[in-house]
C-alpha cells in the first residue's frame, strides 16, 4: 500500500511539473489619450504586453486604430464602455442613449456611487434602459470589428459588463453573435495582482516580480494601465485618482523593465494573449 502511495504521489509531481505557468499581460484603455496609446504600443513592441483593451467611444479612437492596424499579430479586446470617468476629458456615447447620459450628454463618470461621487454622478443608479445598453454596446463591437480586424474578444471598463444581471446576459449573447465569447473566468484562469506595495516604479517592479515568483502551474490574467507622464496626462484625473500621469508612466515603466522580463524567462512563464484561450 504504501508503494502505491509513492507512485501516485510520484505521478502528481511529475503531472504538476508538466503543466505550464501561463500569463496574459493585458494593457487596458488604448484610445482616451494620445500618451496612453503610444505607451500601450511600446509594452507590446519592447516589454510583456500580449493583449489591448480597445476603448471605442474615446477621443483617441481614430489613432488607436491606426496603431493597431500597424500590427496584425497583437491581440486586441473591446473594451465596452459606458463611463467617462476624468474630471477634464469626456466622452459620449455612438448612439442616442439619453438614459446612460448626464445633463451634458456624457456618460456618467462612475458605474457604482462611491465615497467620492454620489448616486446622481453613478450609472447604476439611474433609471437606465436595457435596451439602450444593448444598443451601445453593440455600435462599439461593430465599429471595432469593421476598423480593427484583429478584435477576439470583449472586457467591460470600470466593470461595466457586470452592473447588473440583465447586462451580463446582453454582453454574453453579443458576444456570441458577433464571434468574440472569450471569458477567461469560465476558463479558470486566475487574476494576477501586485504582491506589495504599488506606488513608485520601483515598488511597481518588486511586487510584479514578487507575484512572478509566487506564481504555480495554471493560467493567470494581469490587467493594469500604461501611459506616458505627459503635460496631457498630467490634466486627466478624478477625484480619488489625481497623481494618474506619474502612477501610468510607472506601470509603461514596469512593463518594458529588463528585470521582469529576465525573471519571466528564468521562471520559465509562457506569456499568451486571449487568442490562446481558444486553443
Amino acid at each position: 500500500m504504501q508503494h502505491l502511495f509513492s507512485l501516485l504521489f510520484f505521478i502528481l509531481s511529475i503531472t504538476s511539473l508538466a503543466q505550464p505557468i501561463q500569463l496574459i499581460v493585458r494593457s487596458d484603455d488604448i484610445g482616451y489619450t494620445h500618451a496612453a496609446n503610444e505607451a500601450i504600443i511600446e509594452t507590446y513592441q519592447n516589454g510583456i504586453t500580449t493583449s489591448v483593451e480597445v476603448m471605442v467611444p474615446t477621443p483617441w479612437f481614430p489613432e488607436a486604430v491606426k496603431m493597431l492596424k500597424e500590427y496584425p499579430d497583437l491581440d486586441v479586446g473591446v473594451h465596452l464602455t459606458l463611463t467617462s470617468e476624468w474630471e477634464n476629458l469626456k466622452w459620449k456615447p455612438l448612439t442616442s442613449a439619453p438614459s446612460l447620459t448626464d445633463d451634458f450628454g456624457y456618460f456618467y463618470p462612475m458605474i457604482w456611487p462611491n465615497e467620492n461621487y454620489g448616486e446622481d454622478r453613478a450609472l447604476k443608479a439611474q433609471d437606465w434602459k436595457l435596451e439602450e445598453i444593448e444598443q451601445e454596446l453593440r455600435a462599439q463591437i461593430e465599429l471595432a470589428k469593421r476598423e480593427i480586424p484583429q478584435v477576439t474578444h470583449v472586457t467591460g471598463h470600470m466593470g461595466c459588463t457586470n452592473m447588473d444581471e440583465r447586462v451580463e446576459a446582453i454582453v454574453r449573447k453579443l458576444t456570441k453573435e458577433y464571434d468574440l465569447a472569450i471569458f477567461p473566468e469560465d476558463l479558470g484562469v486566475k487574476r494576477a495582482r501586485y504582491q506589495g506595495p504599488k506606488k513608485t516604479k520601483e515598488e511597481k517592479i518588486s511586487s510584479f516580480i514578487a507575484m512572478l515568483e509566487s506564481l504555480t502551474p495554471g493560467i493567470y490574467l494581469f490587467v493594469d494601465h500604461p501611459a506616458y507622464d505627459t503635460p496631457e496626462m498630467q490634466a486627466v484625473h478624478h477625484v480619488g485618482y489625481t497623481d494618474v500621469a506619474a502612477d501610468r508612466q510607472g506601470v509603461t515603466d514596469l512593463l518594458t523593465n529588463e528585470k521582469v522580463k529576465e525573471t519571466i524567462n528564468q521562471l520559465g512563464i509562457e506569456l499568451i494573449s486571449y487568442v490562446d484561450l481558444i486553443k
